[in-house]
C-alpha cells in the first residue's frame, strides 16, 4: 500500500457493526509512501497514526479529485453497506433453536434455523448449546445467501452460477 499527502484512506471497522471510517492522509512517515500515515479523520476530525491492514483502501487524491486514473479511465470509488444479522435463541430443556435472519436492504431479508441437543450423559452448559444452534443457523444462513447469489449470476448472465464458498 502507498500513499501521498492528501489521499483519502477508507478503513473497515475492527469490530462487527462499527463505523467503516474515512480520512485524508495528512502525513506519510515511511519510505516511498509506506506506511505509516497521520490520517485526518472526518468523522472527528481528530489525527491518528495508521498503520492501514487489508481493511484499508487508499484513494489517490488526483483520482478522487478528478473521477479519472491513469489513461483517463472512470475510477470506481468505493460505496459502503450495512447488513445486519440477528441472532435469536430459545432453550427448552436439553434444546436449544437459533434463528439468523439477515437483513441487507436490495437483497432484503433471509432467515434461516440452526437446532442442538444436548446428549443426556453431558454436564449442563447453556453456552455451548447457543453456540452449535446460533453456528448452524449462521451456517445455513450464509449457503442461502450464497444459493441466492448463484441464481441472480444466472438470470443476470444467462449462464449457470456457481459460487465457490
Amino acid at each position: 500500500m502507498r500513499a501521498t499527502v492528501g489521499d483519502r484512506i477508507v478503513q473497515a471497522s475492527g469490530r462487527v457493526g462499527g463505523p467503516v471510517r474515512d480520512g485524508v492522509v495528512t502525513e506519510v512517515r515511511g519510505p516511498d509512501g509506506a506506511p505509516p500515515y497521520r490520517v485526518r479523520w472526518s468523522d472527528t476530525g481528530d489525527e491518528t497514526l495508521v498503520f492501514p491492514g487489508s481493511d484499508s483502501l487508499v484513494e489517490p487524491s488526483h483520482e478522487a479529485a478528478e473521477g479519472h486514473g491513469a489513461g483517463g479511465r472512470t475510477v470506481q470509488h468505493p460505496h459502503t453497506r450495512t447488513w445486519h444479522v440477528q441472532v435469536t435463541m430459545v432453550a427448552s430443556g436439553p434444546s436449544t433453536t437459533a434463528e439468523a435472519t439477515l437483513v441487507a436492504g436490495d437483497v432484503g431479508s433471509l432467515r434461516s434455523v440452526g437446532r442442538a441437543r444436548k446428549d443426556p450423559a453431558d454436564a449442563e452448559s447453556a453456552v455451548v448449546g447457543d453456540e452449535i444452534a446460533a453456528g448452524r443457523a449462521l451456517r445455513r444462513l450464509a449457503e442461502s445467501l450464497l444459493g441466492q447469489a448463484e441464481r441472480d449470476i444466472t438470470a443476470a448472465t444467462g449462464v449457470q452460477g456457481h459460487v465457490h464458498a
